[in-house]
């Protein structure tokens, strides 16, 4: 292909995740089956929380806006994706590839620090239970809220904005599925060391931040528990955050796995790999995880539906 600047052309190409016609058709039915599973999932998530009082507590609150995010950065991904696998087209505009890429870097930043929220709330209702109403407030949570859009927002538009000042000219065909910061980056014509530096301190800081509050929480839950002389008190303290440990876990593993690491260290298969997981299946794992290990959640479905069956 012609070296020429790419920074205004119309459009680059997505290569996607297989060349092979009878494999994507199998990703295409597969992804499709999970994204719907994942807005089903997140939006009955919604849904039932709104509609059962019982349900109206701040965990409850920030699982609202985790299955929001959720359904918000599979939205982003997916359906072009599902695009592609069907069809010749494998284009984007180069005002869609970034659009695509600042919000999914939006969303993705603020679940993490969602995460490190809940986290906090988790500790409180351990720790400190008869404080639990006082210190948890309306105020509070929607305060922690609203501050992980921000951060998620503003992370999104330095790295944006640092992604744009770059030339691209190597060629418009970004080796992935979809616009995320490393393909994209493998274009530029002019030296990235600024754009890969302000990547990695953006997604290290809010990581690092998430995970410290994540630790420390858990820490102190763990002496808490620790401290707990009937073995029924552990195990219920233990139910009460085993759902979102594990939610947790396999968030930043990949997270880490993917984000934390040179552009040397790229490796198309496996980060294509770990990119499927956390932007398509991920999504639909987290309602999973926090309906079917809650049972306020079943029975506050059971009582919706009973609700619903009735009138």
């Amino acid at each position: 292909m012609v070296r020429r600047n790419f920074t205004n052309v119309p459009d680059f190409i997505l290569t996607g995740l297989t060349d092979s016609a009878e494999t994507q058709l199998v990703l295409s039915v597969l992804f499709l089956l999970i994204y719907l599973i994942t807005v089903l999932g997140n939006s009955g998530m919604i849904l039932i929380i709104r509609l059962d009082p019982q349900l109206h507590t701040p965990m409850y609150f920030f699982l609202t806006h985790l299955s929001f995010l959720d359904l918000s950065y599979s939205s982003v991904i997916t359906p072009k994706t599902l695009q592609n696998l069907l069809t010749s087209t494998k284009s984007i505009s180069f005002l869609g590839c970034f659009t695509q890429m600042f919000f999914f870097v939006v969303f993705i930043a603020t679940e993490g620090l969602l995460l490190s929220s809940m986290a906090y709330d988790r500790y409180v209702a351990i720790c400190s239970p008869l404080n639990y109403p006082v210190i948890m407030s309306t105020r509070l949570c929607h305060a922690l809220v609203t501050g992980s859009y921000v951060m998620g927002f503003a992370y999104s538009i330095v790295i944006e904005i640092s992604m744009t000042r770059q030339h691209y000219c190597n060629s418009n065909v970004i080796q992935h599925f979809f616009c995320d910061t490393t393909p994209i980056l493998a274009l530029s014509c002019s030296d990235t060391s600024e754009a890969e530096i302000t990547i990695f301190i953006c997604a290290g800081a809010n990581l690092v931040l998430s995970l410290i509050t994540i630790c420390a929480s858990y820490m102190f839950i763990l002496f808490t528990i620790l401290k707990i002389n009937s073995t029924a008190g552990k195990k219920k303290a233990f139910s009460t955050c085993a759902s979102h440990l594990l939610g947790v876990t396999i968030f930043y593993s990949t997270m880490i796995f993917t984000y934390l690491k040179p552009k040397t260290s790229y490796s198309l298969g496996r980060d294509q790999v770990a990119s499927v997981f956390y932007t398509i299946v991920i999504p639909m794992l987290n309602p999973l995880i926090y309906s079917l290990r809650n049972k306020e959640v079943k029975n506050a479905a059971l009582r919706v539906l009973w609700k619903r069956g009735k009138s």
